[in-house]
């Protein structure tokens, strides 16, 4: 689902996997049958019930990097199609931890680790070479950007993102719907839908859930 940059990025980690071929995309900003990243668009969500029963598909995953508007891909799709599979693509360049609970929807490009006794949410995007250390928890549709990086045993809300750069000291815990600014440290716990950056990362202003951040 989508074919921007980010798009592309899943698209080459889903083949450098191997585990499943890529029929075609779906997104309904984009013409039928035009080509990005070579591969054509089959439709739009809407078009998706027709599509599995016409090709026989296995399942899908989102290819879109905003954490709410994934969450509404994902929302739409299940309530067309409610047993739809979403499957989890890890590049093979990604370091995971054996003890490592990654749910469907998810995400680990090029370079991240993740290390022993950590969960990732459904629907999360792991970037490249970010760095998650040991028991952390990570919730739904979460994301952590390039180079960004957690301490141990750090809670990250649902729907939040952690900026390119950033560092989270451990046992931080960051609310939900919250985005931490790009370069920032983090030595103490952040609010729910909070927005904060700088070194020491202070408070900026509050958001509201699906306010762009991107």
């Amino acid at each position: 689902f989508g074919s921007s940059g980010h798009a592309k990025v899943i698209a080459d980690i889903i083949e450098q996997e191997g585990i499943y071929k890529i029929l075609g995309l779906i997104d309904k900003n984009q013409p039928l049958g035009t080509e990005c990243f070579r591969h054509k668009v089959l439709g739009s969500d809407d078009d998706l019930p027709q599509l599995i029963k016409d090709h026989d598909i296995e399942g899908g995953i989102i290819g879109v990097g905003d954490n709410w508007v994934r969450h509404l891909i994902a929302q739409k799709v299940l309530k067309l199609i409610p047993a739809f599979n979403f499957v989890k693509a890890v590049h093979p360049a990604a370091q995971i931890a054996r003890q490592v609970n990654l749910k469907r929807g998810t995400v680990v490009m090029a370079g991240a680790v993740i290390n022993s006794g950590s969960e990732i949410g459904e629907f999360c995007v792991v970037n490249t070479n970010s760095s998650i250390d040991h028991d952390n928890v990570f919730g739904d549709f979460s994301s952590i950007m390039p180079n960004a990086a957690t301490g141990g045993n750090v809670r990250v809300g649902e729907f939040s993102a952690l900026g390119m750069g950033a560092s989270i000291l451990h046992q931080v815990q960051i609310g939900a719907h919250s985005v931490i600014g790009a370069g920032s440290v983090v030595l103490k716990n952040v609010s729910d839908h909070s927005v904060i950056y700088g070194s020491p990362a202070r408070l900026q202003k509050t958001r509201k859930a699906g306010e762009p951040y991107l």
